[in-house]
């Protein structure tokens, strides 16, 4: 297939554009620094400048294209959500999206998928029960941000494109997203939970992120949102002895929620604090099959 790839020089997007280049598929990547994108990604992929928001040359490959597929967004850890920081998280996603859906509008020969990345944090702190992809959006930051990011996204449909939002848990790897920070204090022995340590912790191996992504693109049957997280849910308590123990660590300094509200303010309540109990019903109904459907082979695999 062709497909096109909206953030692919990013943590997911190079592991994703690496999976999709070995399996022969002929891969555009959307980067606003065409030059050092290229540097990570491998040398069959071709890089196309754009700007996440306005039309541009790259528009022309969405032409004929079997797939489209966005994963661009400001870091939702990256800095503390000052007023100026939260319009730059929304902002990243809904201009993006909507320049992709503006070009497929545009396009005589349309893509067949829109696969739109989106996030767990669509349904805020769901501190009981299982949460399944018909549960409503949280009325927090991160609950308003990912329902008008799919919105955005699913007015694709009308054009006869079939669109699928993943809402991905913690994505695991030691080379990106938020595993590393946590190796750093079990590492210097100072590891263990974050708050009470009864929040759910959804989480999904970076392996099963990307077969799962190419997954929803070769699905005709699967649409609208899906939840990524792995089988077993744990609590941030159960996530941690499991990493200490991985790691051949203790796992008995927690720090307390109050600190991590004094030092990161509301990105503690959306991103540490809570949680939710995330079930893959629509995932595991069409047939998708975890490589790592446990934590502890999950944390072997990953930090052998």
């Amino acid at each position: 297939m062709k497909i096109i790839v909206a953030g692919g020089s990013g943590f997911l997007g190079t592991a994703l554009v690496k999976r999709l280049t070995e399996s022969h598929h002929s891969v555009v990547v959307l980067s606003r620094n065409p030059e050092k994108a290229k540097k990570g990604l491998p040398a069959s992929a071709m890089v196309e400048r754009w700007d996440a928001s306005s039309p541009g040359p790259w528009t022309q490959h969405i032409e004929g294209a079997d797939a489209v597929m966005n994963l661009t967004g400001e870091s939702i850890g990256g800095k503390r959500w000052t007023t100026k920081q939260k319009n730059i998280l929304l902002s990243s996603r809904i201009n993006s999206t909507r320049s992709l859906v503006e070009a497929l509008t545009r396009a005589s020969k349309k893509p067949r998928v829109l696969v739109n990345q989106s996030a767990v944090g669509y349904y805020g702190n769901v501190p009981e029960g299982d949460v399944v992809e018909s549960h409503p959006a949280g009325g927090d930051f991160l609950g308003k941000v990912a329902s008008q990011w799919e919105q955005e996204a699913r007015k694709a449909e009308s054009l006869g494109i079939r669109v699928v939002t993943p809402r991905t848990g913690v994505v695991l790897n030691k080379k990106g997203g938020a595993l590393p920070r946590m190796l750093f204090p079990f590492s210097m022995f100072v590891g263990g939970p974050l708050g009470t340590g009864k929040q759910w912790f959804p989480w999904i191996h970076l392996k099963d992120e990307i077969g799962a992504l190419i997954f929803a693109v070769e699905s005709p049957k699967l649409s609208g949102p899906v939840n990524f997280a792995a089988p077993e849910p744990v609590t941030m308590k159960q996530f941690c002895i499991a990493l200490g123990k991985a790691m051949r660590r203790p796992s008995w300094a927690p720090v307390p929620g109050f600190a991590l509200k004094i030092l990161l303010g509301e990105m503690a309540d959306g991103l540490l604090l809570g949680g939710q109990r995330i079930v893959s019903k629509k995932l595991a109904n069409a047939g998708y099959r975890f490589q790592f459907p446990m934590l502890a082979d999950a944390l072997a695999d990953i930090l052998k």
